[in-house]
This record gives structure tokens, sequence and C-alpha cells, in this order.
């Protein structure tokens, strides 16, 4: 079953599907989330869960237990277990590709 992550900064939404990871599911939707590792460990793509609730695919994710108590992710390791709302000043529209159709 799907979920909704709304970017709250810029009023974006898209969908995520299990098992696919949160930073998957929004290149999916054509947003970048800064990212760089993709494994949960340089924090490239932290950001703030503000609502909702998420499961990681790695048993140690990189964040402190300060940071998980406030509610930061890592939406290159997390999934979606609820709607979620993130804060993601960083995150931009991804190029669309030029149509090759005549």
């Amino acid at each position: 079953m799907g979920h909704t992550v709304t970017l709250a900064g810029q009023g974006w939404r898209f969908d995520a599907d299990a098992p696919e990871t949160v930073l998957q599911a929004a290149e999916r939707a054509g947003i970048r989330l800064p990212s760089s590792c993709r494994n949960g460990t340089c924090r490239t793509c932290i950001c703030l869960s503000t609502s909702g609730a998420v499961r990681y695919k790695i048993d140690w994710p990189g964040l402190s237990p300060d940071e998980k108590r406030e509610g930061y992710i890592l939406p290159c390791v997390a999934i979606a277990e609820t709607d979620l709302t993130i804060l993601a000043p960083a995150a931009g529209k991804l190029p669309v590709p030029p149509r090759t159709d005549a």
C-alpha cells in the first residue's frame, strides 16, 4: 500500500510504495532530494519529518538517538510506513528529458 509524502516547504506531494525508499519515490515523481551514498552513512539526504513514520532498510542508519527522537530521517534508506510530511529545503524538480517522438 502506498503512502503520500508531502514536502512541506514546497507543497509538493508524491506517492511512496514499499519497498522503495522515500528517495527513490521522490526521484520517480521528478523530485530531487540531495543524496550521495544511498546507503544511510553519509547523511547528505538528512531531513526532518514533521509527521508520519518510517522504517529503515538497514539496522543502523547514520542518525543519533537524539536525531531519531527529534524526527530526522535519511530518505535514502527510509521506507514510508504512513503518510509523511518532511522538510527538505534543498529539494528541487528534476529536469524533464526532451521528447524524442515527432
